[in-house]
């Protein structure tokens, strides 16, 4: 028994040991193998500058995630912001490439021959111009230099701004409304006055949204290392000194400025342009920016008109027409509308797809020098649009772009004329000072 496990031993080795050699064999004709994983080695290419990019850009948020305690200084806040700023500009510029990329095969036209140039914003902190990729940058650095000169303001800034998911900012608000109302209804316990950094409800709630931090300290809380209650260690602990009761009634105005807090967005610059008559009117040229599609999905919209002609021509359902206008309004985020008035000028400007019509009637009357007049906008195909908040510019087929045409209320026009008054339908002189053509 013994000999034969030897013997089976001896076998498994043998196998083991690779395939053998003559004797006779030249050494130096023989080809050294090389293994698979070498072979997929030399066979990877490097990694792109767009994947380099986004590497960075993931390991500034895993590093964002153990990130060290936040200190009061207001530099430190900037070193922290500027480096979650950089990571997503990078994503943003790899991403961005990626787009062009897999756009490379649709043509693209000359940006002259465009209706308008662009979609564009204005920055509510700086009254600055920008374009869509730049405005969320910029806000987010126009809030972190607010820093300097109101960190109350800055912080609930960036609790609204910097974090997407609402339902996240509510719980954490709701957790720090909690903290401020027992340290209001209880100024000399000293329980009340300090949150446990490690706390389950802190971290969960609290220490995860972005600003809460910043907002505590801007209140008054200090970052304290304090030797935990009944146990042989130390922690983090966020400490309010003790407060007047003028500070605590300040506190309690600045919560609820925290709690009827809203993000800071830009608004959409409308470009007012004026346009002296034209039978052009109704000829537009819209920029990519304007549709809710990549590249390559805009060339297949291209490609797909040509079945438009054969679909109306079938016999369609109600159901089936609704559902494909609820599509069509899905690919337009802006609508550029002109409206052209009596004496035959065009004004125009560029709206969000989803702006109610009332938005257009404000927008008409803030360009007249007469806009307490009343006055009505009429649709292509004739539909009278009505000024209220009933109705979206994309519910209306305006969208991505249309001429309507504008009169005075005829009841008004005609009390004006009985009155021996006259109407001239006058834009403000600011517009005139860039009037074109259309071409």
């Amino acid at each position: 028994m013994k000999k034969l496990f030897e013997d089976f031993k001896k076998d498994i080795k043998f196998k083991s040991a690779g395939p053998g050699k003559k004797l006779t064999e030249d050494k130096s004709n023989s080809k050294p193998e090389v293994s698979q994983s070498t072979a997929h080695a030399a066979s990877r290419k490097p990694p792109t500058k767009g994947a380099q990019m986004a590497g960075a850009a993931a390991l500034a948020r895993i590093d964002q995630q153990y990130r060290p305690k936040v200190q009061t200084s207001q530099d430190a806040i900037r070193i922290q912001v500027k480096r979650e700023l950089e990571a997503e500009a990078a994503a943003t510029a790899a991403s961005q490439k990626n787009t062009e990329v897999e756009g490379s095969n649709v043509p693209q036209k000359d940006p002259s021959s465009y209706s308008v140039s662009g979609v564009y914003f204005i920055c509510p902190l700086t009254g600055k111009t920008l374009t869509k990729s730049e405005r969320e940058l910029h806000i987010k650095e126009a809030i972190l230099m607010r820093f300097s000169e109101d960190a109350l303001e800055a912080s609930i800034m960036m609790v609204h701004t910097f974090n997407k998911d609402k339902e996240k900012v509510k719980a954490a608000v709701d957790i720090i409304s909690k903290y401020m109302d027992n340290i209001c209804k209880n100024p000399t316990e000293e329980k009340y006055s300090k949150i446990k950094v490690s706390n389950k409800v802190f971290q969960e709630k609290v220490s995860g949204v972005e600003g809460t931090r910043e907002y505590l300290q801007a209140l008054g809380f200090e970052s304290t290392v304090m030797p935990v209650e009944d146990e042989d260690k130390t922690e983090e602990y966020l400490v309010l000194p003790p407060q007047e009761p003028e500070a605590l009634e300040h506190m309690k105005v600045h919560l609820e400025c925290l709690q009827k807090g809203e993000p800071i967005r830009a608004k959409l610059d409308r470009q007012p342009q004026v346009f002296r008559p034209s039978q052009h009117a109704t000829h537009f040229e819209l920029p990519p920016d304007f549709y809710n599609l990549t590249p390559e999905e805009l060339k297949k919209e291209q490609q797909l008109k040509s079945e438009i002609v054969e679909r109306n021509a079938m016999l369609r359902t109600k159901a089936m027409r609704e559902k494909d206008e609820q599509r069509e309004r899905r690919k337009y985020n802006y609508a550029l509308l002109r409206v052209r008035l009596p004496d035959g000028i065009i004004l125009q400007g560029t709206f969000l797809a989803w702006e109610k019509v009332a938005a257009l009637y404000q927008f008409v009357r803030d360009w007249l020098e007469n806009g307490w007049q009343p006055f009505e906008l009429m649709a292509p195909g004739g539909q009278k649009l009505k000024d209220d908040e009933s109705m979206a510019l994309n519910e209306c087929n305006l969208a991505p772009a249309a001429l309507l045409t504008f009169s005075w209320d005829a009841a008004v026009l005609a009390d004006i004329a009985a009155a021996g008054g006259k109407t001239a339908v006058l834009l403000k002189p600011a517009l005139f000072e860039n009037i074109k053509i259309l071409g």
